[in-house]
């Protein structure tokens, strides 16, 4: 994977597959600490100790459909190529926390990438969840909730044409509008998609 954005993907992905009612991604830039934080932390049916230390093993899964899990073994790599670390805190029946940590300058951290596509494609594709995104940058703050526009489309079901128009949209206005972080001073950046 070339970018952050689909290594978020792929483990929302496996929340989804846990069993998860909501996901929430959380992304934190701090470049004045030279790191970058990503969190996915779900409702799902959690694992046990001993799977989630073995979940990043690339030769390990659980599941039946293949004989290798690589989704999170990526993003770990990815990390420690950055300087970075992986963790994984789960326990059955409360879900699971994956936070990879980046060095944000270093040269082989991977760009966050394409995160409206990831976005779009994990509320589109399993209308049935609440997806939540907050991503913090130098004092900004960009949130979404499929949980809010799910409200604002009163019934029309958010994967048919109308609610794909209004996911996009909405979407592209949380990503490009940032709020004030209290406490923190607000510098508007780009986007990064």
């Amino acid at each position: 994977m070339e970018e952050l954005a689909l290594h978020i993907l792929d483990v929302a992905e496996n929340s989804v597959r846990a069993g998860a009612r909501r996901v929430e991604i959380r992304v934190s830039e701090e470049p004045g600490e030279d790191r970058l934080i990503i969190e996915i932390v779900d409702d799902g049916c959690g694992m046990p100790e001993e799977v989630a230390r073995r979940a990043a093993d690339p030769f390990y899964t659980t599941r039946s459909d293949r004989p290798v899990g690589l989704g999170l073994a990526l993003l770990e790599q990815a990390a420690r190529a950055a300087d970075g670390s992986l963790r994984i805190e789960s326990a059955p029946g409360a879900g699971t926390r994956v936070a990879a940590e980046f060095r944000h300058s270093h040269p082989d951290r991977q760009p966050l990438g394409d995160i409206l596509s990831t976005l779009m494609t994990l509320a589109a594709g399993h209308p049935e969840v609440e997806f939540y995104y907050e991503h913090r940058n130098r004092g900004s703050l960009r949130r979404f909730s499929t949980a809010e526009l799910k409200r604002e489309l009163g019934g029309i079901p958010l994967n048919s044409a109308p609610g794909i128009r209004l996911l996009r949209q909405k979407l592209d206005d949380a990503l490009r509008t940032a709020d004030a972080v209290p406490g923190e001073e607000v510098r508007h950046g780009t986007c990064h998609r």
